[in-house]
């Protein structure tokens, strides 16, 4: 004879409390969004109407002929496939650097633990800055060349404590266990350190990635005049910057159709190239995001 379970009464209380919440999370939801859909309606949108202002979340007048207007400039497919590479190349060398400086300074045998991880802190408040900088990447031969990308960032302090952070968290077993098989350091560190930090590790990739994918201002001090090894991010602040300035004839000549004339406005390139800028990093975010929530959540609450 089968019992039949009743599921408990939910009170008033509860009822109101959980209509608030809902009220709360669609308010949160649609603060967060409204920017990012307002953006992609004016970029959408046509310019000259673009002008009259009122567009929220919605083209008026759907096209795409800003995003073709910001294709007409040189050196984009150049600088985007720049920007693809140091941001690949870049992130994957700092993160597996990094994790290494992390696994050297998680070792309760390393002797000189306490020393380089407070130098390593240091450098996160005191800086030599832009001057001593410029002067340090000069005589190490680095301005006009790809590896002015890569090296200056394969190391950062922040990045260093998280990871070791979570790396202390580990069991300390695991390596003795792995030293008592044969097993060296490197082995230990690629085949089982590296495997069990997936989450903090995919986190600090997406941190290094988003970082090298909207750097700009590296190729605008070493970079600069050499037009084959420009950024994607540092063409289109030109074009925004000659957008807004008036100084780009392609960006206001007036496009002569059969029947209409389209003046291409500065609002319009603006937001095409925020939208350019922000995709990327959109397609990217979904493959990581797991291991991206459990890297912010995991190790916050030790037993």
């Amino acid at each position: 004879m089968s019992r039949s379970y009743k599921l408990p009464k939910v009170s008033k209380g509860e009822k109101v409390f959980e209509i608030v919440n809902y009220i709360f999370l669609f308010l949160v939801i649609s603060i967060t969004l409204y920017p990012f859909l307002n953006v992609l309606a004016i970029s959408l949108n046509d310019s000259t109407d673009t002008v009259r202002g009122s567009i929220y979340i919605l083209p008026r007048e759907f096209t795409l002929s800003n995003y073709f207007e910001i294709l007409k400039y040189d050196n984009l497919v150049t600088g985007f496939i720049n920007s693809v590479l140091r941001t690949v190349i870049g992130t994957v060398l700092g993160v597996f650097i990094q994790a290494m400086v992390a696994f050297t300074l998680s070792r309760n045998d390393f002797q000189g633990r306490k020393f380089v991880s407070t130098t390593i802190v240091l450098t996160m408040y005191f800086s030599g800055g832009l001057i001593p900088g410029y002067m340090l990447v000069r005589d190490l031969g680095l301005i006009d060349s790809f590896w002015v990308y890569i090296l200056p960032g394969l190391v950062s302090a922040f990045n260093i404590i998280i990871i070791r952070s979570f790396m202390d968290g580990l069991p300390y077993s695991l390596q003795e266990s792995a030293k008592m098989d044969g097993a060296n350091d490197f082995v230990i560190f690629y085949r089982i350190i590296l495997p069990l930090c997936k989450p903090v590790l995919a986190t600090i990739a997406l941190f290094v990635a988003v970082g090298q994918w909207n750097s700009w201002f590296d190729t605008y001090l070493y970079n600069s005049m050499n037009e084959s090894l420009t950024t994607l991010q540092y063409e289109l602040m030109k074009i925004m910057d000659n957008t807004s300035m008036g100084g780009s004839q392609d960006a206001n000549m007036m496009r002569h159709n059969d029947e209409q004339v389209n003046r291409v406005s500065p609002q319009s390139i603006k937001m095409a190239i925020t939208m350019v800028t922000v995709i990327p990093i959109i397609c990217v975010y979904p493959f990581v995001q797991k291991y991206f929530i459990q890297g912010m959540t995991l190790g916050a609450v030790k037993q």
